[in-house]
């Protein structure tokens, strides 16, 4: 039987939508189930939780970099619909921003998050990011992991490939990029394998599900598994534990019996969408985690993206989607009627984070 290429869209669209709209049921029991089994928690502004806030700098970065390129730019945009200002926001440093070729040598290896690998046959992420921030000498690869396994599977996998690309590897060369679920992967790495850590230079998180997502409690693994059989999906079953590893009592008491490795700096890049920027397939799930708290990307909510002890880089006017997977660019239709909100230059952004955390790095 033929599929005809609109059937075919709107079947992809289904299966994006899945590992979302299935999450939002039971929306009238408690998101949070109550327990006494947690580990201590304390919600705080960041000055008083260890973060160095570094977002008037970033956005210097990111204002520089939309202004050289300009409209040649995927998606751009003035500067301040491309950051959120939250609160009051630190001043910048008022130094200019290389705009040249990057001077020191680093590696973006970008983890991304549950289910990357049964759609990333038809992303075109390659050509959008790595192309982009190769003219500036920043080499880019995606660090591949099981799309629907957990975190210690997948940690295992990010030491394996980065022992096995040693011999190729400066030291302190590799920016670990966690995107969504991608960011505890790295951090469950960074922790169990020391042996890796000399040729990490820094971690960040893009819309990192640090914390979890409370999302993650009422999702079942054999939910997230029909991602297999989504079209032209070619995952694996993994390991069963996608889904456990994002809910919040684990990730909170993970974060809690392993303290990060201090060598190692951190950066976190949050998504903190204004309402018309959330795309009308993850309106169910953003308006369900609203119950929690409205401040959120439609997965996870702003404050559990953070990593403890990072530096604030800033707050993305994205959806969770919309800051990291090149969706509605390759697959018109579905953009045009699900993913609607799509449209980010996320190849500034992505340029954006290489100068900034180089910049930093200088200085330590």
């Amino acid at each position: 039987m033929t599929v005809s290429s609109s059937s075919l869209n709107t079947l992809r669209a289904a299966s994006l939508g899945l590992a979302t709209i299935l999450l939002a049921a039971c929306a009238s029991k408690p998101m949070v189930p109550y327990t006494t089994d947690a580990a201590p928690q304390v919600l705080l502004p960041v000055s008083r939780a260890g973060i160095e806030d570094q977002r008037g700098r970033f956005r210097e970065v990111v204002c520089a970099i939309m202004e050289h390129h300009g409209p040649e730019l995927p998606h751009y945009r003035p500067c301040d619909q491309v950051l959120v200002r939250l609160g009051e926001e630190p001043p910048g440093t008022g130094a200019p921003v290389n705009l040249g070729t990057a001077r020191r040598k680093l590696v973006a290896a970008f983890v991304p998050g549950v289910g990357w690998e049964c759609i990333e046959d038809w992303m075109n992420y390659q050509s959008e990011f790595k192309e982009h921030i190769g003219q500036f000498a920043y080499e880019s690869h995606i660090l591949e992991v099981d799309g629907l396994s957990g975190t210690d599977n997948n940690a295992r996998q990010i030491r394996d490939t980065i022992i096995e690309q040693a011999s190729e590897l400066e030291p302190k060369s590799l920016v670990l990029i966690g995107y969504s679920k991608g960011a505890p992967d790295i951090l469950t790495a960074i922790v169990d394998f020391p042996e890796i850590r000399p040729y990490v230079a820094a971690v960040v998180s893009v819309a990192g599900a640090v914390g979890g997502s409370p999302l993650a409690y009422d999702a079942t693994e054999g939910q997230l598994d029909l991602l297999r059989h989504a079209p032209e999906a070619n995952c694996s079953a993994g390991d069963g534990k996608g889904v456990e590893s994002l809910r919040p009592a684990v990730r909170q008491d993970w974060l809690n019996e392993n303290p990060l490795p201090d060598e190692i700096p951190y950066y976190s890049l949050v998504t903190y969408p204004l309402p018309d920027r959330v795309s009308s397939i993850l309106k169910t799930t953003h308006k369900k985690l609203s119950l929690i708290d409205p401040r959120n990307d439609s997965q996870v909510i702003f404050y559990d993206q953070v990593i403890p002890g990072s530096t604030l880089m800033g707050y993305l006017n994205a959806d969770h989607w919309a800051a990291a997977v090149p969706i509605a660019e390759e697959h018109p239709f579905i953009g045009r009627h699900f993913v609607d909100k799509n449209d980010f230059p996320r190849t500034a952004i992505a340029e954006a984070v290489m100068r900034f955390v180089e910049e930093d790095l200088a200085k330590k």
